[in-house]
């Protein structure tokens, strides 16, 4: 096998390419921000240069959100930059929104919690899976309290000084 290729026979670009099942953009913030209750697998519907973005690695997800338009849901906010090998008049908007895509019984399911009982629909993880489409997870979340803030935090402090400790002793 030549050096410039990968395992799964995809060649290499200039910055590297992301292969198959491997994280593009995590918000790792969200499980900050937010008690993730239930996590969706959804499709995208994405251009052509967007997914050349993507496959470079290059795309944002913390500030994005997703919500409800025209009974369907929508990915608002995510920053997925434009694809410079590209000409302007093929370039994508940065920051679209875009569509969703599950099963009709979990996007009423979803539309449903956030109207009645005050859930948020977060991104949690955008990636390819196994057959090199674009998936994002997403997760049906509660806002967390100052307090519950604190709490996540300590338990975090203390859990990095009990790895310490033990490192150190043995």
């Amino acid at each position: 096998m030549s050096e410039n290729k990968t395992k799964n026979n995809k060649k290499k670009k200039g910055g590297g390419m992301i292969s198959v099942n491997q994280t593009v953009a995590d918000n790792r913030r969200a499980r900050f921000d937010y008690h993730l209750e239930e996590k969706f697998e959804a499709g995208l519907v994405l251009t052509g240069t967007e997914v050349k973005s993507l496959r470079l690695g290059r795309c944002s997800i913390n500030e994005s959100y997703a919500g409800e338009k025209n009974g369907d849901l929508w990915l608002f906010n995510a920053h997925i930059p434009e694809y410079e090998q590209a000409g302007t008049h093929l370039q994508h908007e940065p920051r679209r929104p875009r569509q969703l895509l599950l099963r009709r019984k979990e996007v009423h399911k979803l539309i449903g919690a956030i109207t009645r009982e005050g859930y948020t629909i977060v991104p949690v993880r955008l990636y390819f899976n196994g057959r090199g489409m674009a998936k994002i997870e997403i997760a049906l979340a509660k806002g967390k309290k100052q307090y519950d803030k604190r709490e996540t935090s300590k338990e975090r402090d203390w859990g990095r000084q009990k790895q310490r400790l033990l490192r150190e002793k043995g």
